[in-house]
């Protein structure tokens, strides 16, 4: 179809595609007619709905090319190109069920009938997808949709050095040796689970907006250890793998004998690359380029940075060595020694340097966050200060406080339910196993009237970095305890159940607080204690005066002998 003359024939195409929900388009141009309407001309109007968030750059140039076909790979809907490369084109997109981001790499149709590239592309799929590592990037899928075959990776919110260090020049000292230090980790990971990578260069490091950097592209990968791997026999000897720019020596001989030390030299020119702004030969053919990888030294860095600190400028100087046993023998050795050289703070990323998608793409980008429709957001800094209170809440040793100050501290969150006061459920208990500390004396935290309150009880402290566990006061129910633990007997009414507070597991104990009581509980005690002694003093009246008084008969049998 060809391109579209009017703005009707610019949404008849939209609506072909079915990139847009008919419900949200017809909102769309609702509120527009409401409004200022939408330009005449439909390549205004394609810019005002890509202004808008209706559609994405790429899809605006699609529309604009006639296209309304071949917006969706698989399951996958297409919304923005974030790279391009030799094996193909590098998309944003979203599942269309579960509107998950992810990065799909689709194999053109050309290459798809070269058996060469189309088994690179499967065993790319195969070697990435065997890895998992945070400085890697991660492959999901391998699928095939028609006569087009994609592999589904993680989406990295970023960019690469080699773009980066083009836009804004040479990188600074500690960032640089941050993101190769990285990779050399990543590099290292994948060296352990027996691949060589052949295509180390900075277009194939991608660094997030958090500064975290990943290695990404296994095309030309191989299994070192994997003798059985004809495709490579098959066709790696023929032809020169790798970039010009960063290819190792013995790489340039012969392809498919290199061994890790091929990457460490390759990462070595890269690293060169991030801190001159150009490569270690930044002029002359492919050929030269080659030739001199085997035969000529490049400039060194401190001529060109004469910042780079010496240390710096050996590692760089060691990686590139011409005969692959003077470089390090694994790229663990290179993270090693870069270790001491990145400080512990790295700044993160410009606004600048990092991929400014279109408001559509940013709100599919940014909708993987939440998933529960409706659900606000809530910011990543308002997120830590919440963990942080939590944090230092359960880290803070429990004290000791009476039962008047454990009642006022929730009254705040008491409510009445049933004729009695309920509070907020207890925080759910911190498991894993706690050292039970030595006896010591405290005073008893619960007033008591009898005489020798106040006198110290034996009750376990908890150690200082022991967690606390107390149990907020709940309300008496009848059900069962967990275990199988029958519950203690009913209490008044108003009566609260806790657990002392000083004692993590401790069993519940019924601790009587009348609602409302006008008298004290020591009043009670003397009024009681008055009533006992005028019992007593009556009953010891009756005995001296009433019981003990001696009858007739013995009064006389007690006389008679005196006559």
């Amino acid at each position: 179809m060809s391109a579209p003359n009017s703005v009707e024939e610019l949404l008849q195409l939209i609506r072909k595609s079915g990139m847009v929900d008919e419900s949200k388009l017809n909102g769309y141009l609702h509120r527009r007619q409401a409004g200022r309407g939408l330009p005449a001309d439909p390549r205004e109007a394609a810019d005002a709905m890509v202004t808008d968030g209706l559609i994405t750059n790429f899809q605006s140039e699609q529309f604009m090319l006639g296209k309304w076909r071949g917006f969706t790979v698989g399951k996958y809907k297409l919304l923005e190109r974030v790279g391009v490369g030799g094996m193909g084109q590098v998309f944003l997109c979203e599942h269309m069920f579960m509107k998950r981001r992810v990065a799909i790499k689709v194999l053109p149709p050309s290459k798809a009938d070269q058996p060469a590239a189309l088994g690179r592309f499967y065993r790319e799929a195969r070697a990435a997808g065997s890895l998992e590592h945070p400085n890697v990037v991660r492959t999901h899928d391998i699928d095939q949709d028609g006569n087009l075959h994609f592999i589904v990776m993680e989406y990295v919110d970023g960019s690469n050095l080699l773009d980066i260090v083009k836009k804004f020049g040479p990188m600074e000292i500690r960032r640089a040796t941050h993101y190769i230090r990285q990779i050399a980790l990543g590099l290292d990971y994948a060296f352990q689970n027996g691949l060589i990578h052949r295509d180390i260069k900075p277009g194939n490091f991608l660094v997030d907006r958090a500064g975290n950097c990943k290695l990404l592209d296994m095309g030309l990968a191989r299994y070192y250890q994997d003798q059985t791997d004809m495709l490579t026999i098959k066709y790696d000897d023929k032809i020169v793998l790798g970039t010009a720019d960063y290819v190792a020596p013995e790489q340039v001989a012969n392809s498919h004998e290199v061994d890790i030390r091929a990457d460490i030299y390759a990462l070595g020119a890269s690293f060169y690359f991030l801190l001159a702004g150009h490569p270690p030969f930044p002029t002359g053919t492919v050929s030269q380029k080659l030739l001199w990888h085997r035969t000529k030294d490049p400039t060194p860095i401190r001529q060109l940075r004469p910042e780079v600190p010496e240390g710096i400028a050996a590692i760089i100087g060691r990686m590139m060595q011409k005969d692959p046993n003077g470089r390090y023998r694994s790229p663990a050795e290179v993270a090693i020694e870069l270790e001491r050289w990145v400080p512990a703070s790295i700044p993160v990323p410009s606004v600048e340097e990092m991929p400014a998608l279109s408001p559509a793409a940013t709100e599919a980008v940014q909708a993987e966050s939440s998933k529960l429709a409706g659900v606000p957001s809530v910011s990543m800094s308002q997120l830590r200060k919440e963990m942080a209170a939590a944090e230092a809440e359960l880290a803070s040793p429990p004290k000791s406080v009476g039962m008047a100050a454990v009642k006022q501290s929730y009254a705040s969150t008491a409510v009445e339910s049933r004729g009695g006061t309920t509070v907020a459920p207890p925080p759910a208990p911190v498991f894993g196993p706690r050292p039970i500390p030595a006896p010591q004396r405290q005073a008893s935290p619960f007033p008591s009237p009898f005489p020798g309150a106040g006198e110290p009880i034996d009750t376990p402290t908890p150690s200082a970095n022991a967690t606390p566990y107390q149990m907020p006061m709940t309300p008496i129910n009848r059900q069962t305890l967990p275990g199988g633990i029958a519950p203690p007997p009913a209490a008044p009414s108003g009566a609260l159940i806790s657990a002392h507070p000083n004692m993590p597991g401790s069993f519940p104990f019924i601790a009587v607080q009348p609602k409302e009581e006008t008298g004290t509980n020591r009043t009670r005690i003397v009024i009681g204690l008055v009533t006992v002694a005028a019992v007593l003093a009556i009953g010891l009246f009756l005995y001296k005066f009433v019981l003990s008084k001696p009858t007739p008969k013995q009064e006389t049998e007690a006389v008679e002998p005196a006559k």
